[in-house]
Order: C-alpha cells, then structure tokens, then sequence
C-alpha cells in the first residue's frame, strides 16, 4: 500500500492538464467550401502533430445563431481555446462575448471580425484588400490600363469580401482608362457566378475583365463565358485563393489569374495559436498574418502542390 501511496499523490499534486490535453472547439462557417475545406483539413492535420490536442470540428452551415450556440456549448464544456471561422463577420459580439465570459482563449480565422480585438482574442489570416491590390494591378496591366470590368462580390456580410473589392477599387482608380461598370455578389459560390455572368451577357454588357473576389465565383464566370461563346482571351478573368481548379483552369489558358491565400498555412496557424494561448503563452499577438502572393500564368506551377 505504501509503494502505491506515493506515486498516487504525486499525481494528485499535479495539473488536470499535464494529462488530460487540450481540447479545442472549431466552429466553421459552412464546411461545403473548396476553400474552407483546406483550412479545416490543415486544422486536423496540425491537431494530430501537437502532442495532447483534440479538435471538435462543427458546421454553422452559414447560420449566425447556430454558430453562436456552438461557441456556447463549447464554452460548457470548458474547451482550452475555441476558433470561429464566422458566417457574419460584423455579427461576432455574442461570440466574443460568450468566450470572454468563460475565460476561453478565442481565435477567429481566415474572416476577420469587424470588432476589435485583444483580451483573449486574435486572428489568423490574410489581408484582405492585398488580395484585391494584386489582382488588379495584374490585370490593369494586361489591359495596358484601358477597359471595362466587372467585380464579382462574395457575400457581403463577409469582411473578405469588402476589402478584396475595396483592393480593386483603390487600384483601378489609379488608372484613368479603367472604369468598373458592374459589380453585384455572387455570394463566394460557383453556381451563383454561373447565373450573375450569363445574366451581364444577355443584357449586353460589355467588359474586358473580370475581377472576382474568389475563385468558385471566377470559374463560375468562365463556364457561362464558354456558354456563351465568349473566349477568356477576349475577357480576362481573374479570381482569389488559388484553389486546384482555379489552378487546373489556368493551366488550360482560361483564369487569367489568381491570389494564392495558404489555407494550409492559416489552418495550421489557427490551431497553433489556440493551444499556445490556451497553455497560457502572453506573447501571442492580436493578429497572425498569413501573406498573399500573386499567381500568374507564368508561375502557377510553383503552387500546384500547395
């Protein structure tokens, strides 16, 4: 009895965490995204490599309510930290709220929340109007400064989808022969770009570029161009995340081109974050930016793989 007493109260002596892990509560906006698909996955995968990690993933299906109930029952369960990709990113208060009250760390990813953050809060991502900048600088250069185009917006309640546009604007206005003629949401969907393209054809509209806030939007554009037996030489077609198919439809000499935005890089970084913040690290910054970089005809070989 006495051989056992001892190793019995060394364990009694030390912290629920040094054996019980952390776990970490995500809540995605919608899990049937190409994009957000390899966030999560990436999330998973660096769940598996942190020692002592679990991860319950849960879908809102792009429902602010269910995402808050889902924060909510994770902050019950006295998760060590919880990730939100938000459905609405100006509609996050009752998150933050929820996790701040049960002293949760918080990391929200990929859409930045409109709200401030610190005091238990970060974000991992990318800057979202740098996606827009690059886009258009490519193509106000293809266009030799000169044309027609059209922005395709994702879902507008998304602060992506803000920037990226506000990105493209602020480039376009530096040359005085662009003129943006249309832009209406597509709402991030490739279906959706589909019915917003062929509805600009068949009224008439004429345009030399397509500047579209993702790539399923994007690639949508050109299936209702080939439709409509438009060539993609003749409208220029740009979209953003560099997903494999934006990149297999480049590689065919059809998305002029596109933003490579890492979801692996902000999935990894997402989980990274939450278990240092939920091991008590006082170091980790408001904001972990993930950088944008341009891919091209030229170079879009180099992110096959990625």
């Amino acid at each position: 009895m006495k051989k056992l007493i001892k190793p019995l109260l060394i364990l009694s002596l030390l912290p629920m965490s040094a054996f019980a892990g952390t776990k970490i509560g995500v809540s995605m906006a919608v899990f049937d995204d190409n994009f957000l698909t390899n966030v999560r996955e990436a999330m998973a995968a660096e769940g598996k490599n942190l020692k002592d990690v679990t991860i319950q993933f849960e879908d809102a299906r792009n429902d602010v309510g269910r995402q808050v109930s889902q924060v909510e029952n994770f902050a019950s369960q006295k998760v060590g930290a919880i990730v939100v990709n938000p459905v609405d990113t100006s509609a996050t208060k009752r998150i933050t709220d929820a996790a701040r009250k049960a002293g949760i760390p918080l990391v929200y990813v990929n859409r930045k929340p409109a709200e401030p953050l610190g005091n238990g809060v970060t974000f991992v991502g990318s800057e979202s109007i740098v996606a827009g900048r690059l886009q258009m600088e490519y193509l106000a250069k293809q266009l030799n400064g000169k044309g027609n185009i059209a922005i395709m917006q994702g879902e507008l309640s998304n602060e992506a989808a803000l920037e990226r546009t506000k990105g493209v604007k602020e480039v376009a206005a530096k040359y005085p022969g662009i003129k943006i003629t249309e832009m209406q949401t597509a709402n991030w969907d490739r279906n959706q770009g589909i019915n917003l393209m062929r509805k600009w054809l068949s009224s008439g509209k004429q345009f030399n570029a397509i500047a579209s806030n993702n790539d399923e939007m994007a690639l949508g554009a050109l299936i209702a161009m080939k439709q409509a037996g438009v060539s993609s030489k003749k409208v220029l077609v740009g979209g953003v995340d560099a997903t494999t198919d934006a990149l297999n439809s480049m590689s065919k000499g059809e998305l002029a081109v596109t933003v490579f935005q890492d979801a692996k890089g902000q999935g990894a970084g997402a989980i990274k974050t939450a278990a240092k913040l939920a091991s008590g690290d006082k170091k980790v910054p408001n904001e972990v930016w993930i950088p944008y970089e341009l891919v091209t005809p030229g170079n879009f070989k180099t992110y096959l793989n990625k």
